[in-house]
């Protein structure tokens, strides 16, 4: 995740995706695989903020339009 670019959702969770399937491979060299957990781990802290920030501006457009929710 570099920071003069930052990642969509969609980029990091493919990583996520391709991250996971290389560790799910077991025929990585032990530093590899703790290299790519550390990778993981910071891609899945990333899009959970990025879901978290999305629910938040869901929820204040719910506010600003309450009769939304009562269509649902």
């Amino acid at each position: 995740m570099q920071k003069e670019s930052p990642l969509s959702f969609e980029a990091a969770f493919a990583e996520l995706e391709s991250t996971l399937a290389q560790l799910e491979s077991d025929s990585l060299p032990l530093e590899q695989a703790l290299a790519l957990y550390q990778r993981g781990s910071q891609l899945a802290q990333y899009c959970q903020s990025l879901l978290d920030s999305a629910e938040q501006r869901l929820e204040v457009l719910e506010q600003g339009n309450p009769g939304q929710q009562s269509r649902q």
